[in-house]
């Protein structure tokens, strides 16, 4: 525990009014920070003696809809050094860009690639935002939470064009009907073997 106090203690230090919060869970310790700061605290992290954060090991995102800066962008740092793993996390709404990590470490470009082709948020600096998960011809972002679990469209091999068509999607059922709720949720009926939860 006195580790954890003394990681907090050092990285409110190192990172000053840049830094909004930090928090453990689970062994890991987290760190939110300004947007517009990002790269002057993960270079800072980096190029720190006691701490050598010198190895990105992924950048990702978050959804939550109901933020009014609904991205969350999750920059996950290790210290071989040290033994130790940070997640960096900072926010935006979608519209503003992040700053880009590629001028701090070279491997940043290929997941803020990704993340921009799965949440759409953009990396001011990154000089190839290009789609890496998705097709070319993609439309929207499938890992928000607002996007349609069917998608926009549909491809599939033609014969008659002797090449791979897209087409809107049209789903064959005319009735679907779902309640959207899960046995947690608390619906009416009782799935087959929670009868003996009560006994």
């Amino acid at each position: 525990m006195a580790r954890h106090a003394e990681l907090h203690g050092r990285l409110a230090e190192l990172l000053g009014d840049a830094l909004i919060h930090v928090v453990d869970h689970a062994g890991e310790t987290s760190v939110t920070v300004v947007r517009e700061r990002l790269v002057e605290c993960v270079t800072a992290l980096r190029d720190a003696e006691d701490l050598r954060f010198n190895q990105l090991t992924d950048i990702c995102g978050a959804d939550y809809p109901d933020r009014a800066e609904r991205f969350e962008v999750v920059v996950q740092l290790l210290s071989m050094a040290k033994n130790l793993r940070l997640r960096v996390k900072t926010a935006t709404d979608g519209a503003a860009p992040v700053p880009s990590l590629t001028g701090v470490f070279a491997n940043a470009g290929w997941y803020e690639r990704e993340t921009w082709d799965c949440f759409g948020v953009m990396f001011a600096g990154n000089p190839d935002m290009r789609r890496i998960l998705t097709d070319y011809g993609f439309e929207g972002h499938p890992f928000r939470k607002d996007f349609p679990l069917t998608g926009h469209v549909e491809l599939r091999w033609s014969e008659e064009h002797k090449r791979v068509v897209y087409e809107p999607v049209r789903l064959a059922q005319d009735f679907r009907s779902f309640d959207f709720l899960s046995p947690w949720d608390g619906t009416d009926y009782v799935l087959p073997g929670d009868e003996k939860a009560g006994q």
